[in-house]
């Protein structure tokens, strides 16, 4: 069942000190102002400047003004969040988010901060975010669009850590109209960002044509949805312990590179998950379906002292170095 927004913070127990990513739309306010509430003192807001429209400025200035009414310490850095060929708007502007959230968790909160004096120097130990039961479903539509296997099917994670820090979704099981509803009870302005309207971006037309239809034929969708996410998840968690089993057992024990004549004795499907196993958790790159079906088809190929494989692998390449297979990033 889909969660009320305070039980979805009731329920959360984050280890502070608390950050919140704060754009200054609805979501992103209803999560700063619950968790101020919840938590007064001890609550810092960060917003991320993308430069990617002209009211940018403005969003900036409105959450400088609201952190300054709620006496939240406030950190605003600015990125330039603009893609490159091939990649999607919203990819570039995430990763930049990520960039920034990573810097500071790596650091104490600036000295320089606006707000409270009693949060400055202490160290960010939980990151939350606004993303909610709609936005979920629209991940998980994105993913299935894509053909994308467990990990996309998985959708967002509502818990992970990263650099040291937990990383947190509280809203992940409150629908858009929850929040929308606690937040009009509230005495607190939020922004409308035009961009989330704008129907050039796919995940904006999901929003306005698919979650509208899904509503009126399976209401409870979001449920439902979230449930198969989280099966999804789980078979995930499955196929990656398997992996790493795999991965031990085919390489050397001081050396976590495949020896190709024991990938070889794996089944196709479990060569492939050792592979993808192997080039995240150690190469820290992802394949494509087509670059890892090439590899397996090297791999299977590779009888003889002579034969090469050096192919386009994630963001490098995959190589036979002697009898193992090894990975380059140029």
């Amino acid at each position: 069942m889909s969660q009320s927004l305070t039980d979805a913070i009731g329920a959360f127990s984050p280890a502070f000190a608390l950050a919140v990513a704060y754009s200054g739309g609805a979501d992103s306010t209803a999560l700063l102002l619950a968790c101020c509430q919840k938590w007064p003192g001890q609550v810092g807001a960060i917003h991320v400047h993308h430069g990617l429209q002209a009211a940018a400025d403005g969003f900036q200035q409105h959450c400088q003004a609201v952190c300054a009414t709620l006496n939240v310490p406030l950190v605003v850095r600015r990125v330039d969040a603009r893609h490159s060929a091939g990649q999607s708007p919203e990819d570039a502007a995430r990763i930049a988010r990520y960039r920034v959230f990573s810097d500071l968790s790596l650091e104490n909160w600036p000295a320089s901060a606006s707000g409270k004096a009693a949060f400055n120097g202490l160290r960010v130990q939980s990151i939350a975010l606004a993303q909610h039961a709609d936005d979920q479903v629209e991940t998980i539509l994105l993913a299935l669009s894509r053909g994308a296997g467990l990990p996309g099917l998985s959708g967002m994670a509502k818990h992970w850590q990263r650099d040291g820090v937990s990383y947190c979704r509280p809203f992940l099981e409150v629908s858009a109209r929850e929040i929308r509803a606690w937040l009009a009870a509230q005495d607190i302005g939020f922004i409308e960002d035009p961009s989330n309207t704008d129907q050039r971006f796919t995940r904006n037309r999901i929003r306005a044509r698919l979650l509208p239809a899904l509503q009126d034929v399976f209401p409870a969708f979001r449920d439902t949805f979230a449930r198969s996410a989280s099966h999804a998840a789980q078979a995930q968690d499955i196929l990656q312990e398997l992996g790493a089993q795999d991965l031990t057992r085919i390489s050397r024990p001081d050396d976590a590179r495949p020896v190709i004549s024991q990938l070889q004795t794996l089944s196709r499907a479990r060569q492939a998950n050792a592979l993808r196993f192997w080039l995240k958790a150690h190469c820290m790159t992802v394949p494509n379906a087509a670059q890892l079906d090439e590899l397996l088809d090297q791999v299977a190929d590779c009888k003889t002292r002579g034969h090469k494989i050096d192919i386009k692998v994630g963001v490098g390449f995959a190589r036979r170095k002697g009898d193992v297979l090894a990975w380059y990033n140029p």
